[in-house]
């Protein structure tokens, strides 16, 4: 069963670089607790408008989705990472997906 992560992200429109700074921590510190590869995409024509980041990922089930994001939400690393997102984030949305075939 195949899952697809999507994460909406509004940003502060003068905190993109910013973003793109913490985007590139996560990846670092989620390598070993099984997170499988990002895409990024910004906004162009959204009904959400052009300041969103939607973050996608494929899982090859729930539970490595679940494994994942238990292993690191108990990462001091991770944290201090997530913290500082709410100097940069407006709001964020998260959907799952099965993946039909």
């Amino acid at each position: 069963m195949l899952i697809l992560e999507r994460i909406i992200h509004q940003i502060d429109p003068d905190k993109w670089p910013e973003v793109m700074i913490m985007e590139a921590e996560f990846d670092q510190v989620e390598k070993p607790f099984g997170f499988t590869e990002k895409k990024r995409f910004r906004t162009l024509i959204a009904e959400d408008g052009v300041n969103t980041l939607v973050i996608e990922r494929n899982w090859p089930s729930m539970a490595a989705l679940e494994a994942a994001y238990d292993k690191a939400s108990a990462d001091p690393g991770w944290q201090a990472i997530g913290m500082k997102w709410s100097t940069v984030i407006k709001d964020t949305r998260y959907e799952l997906f099965l993946v039909l075939q």
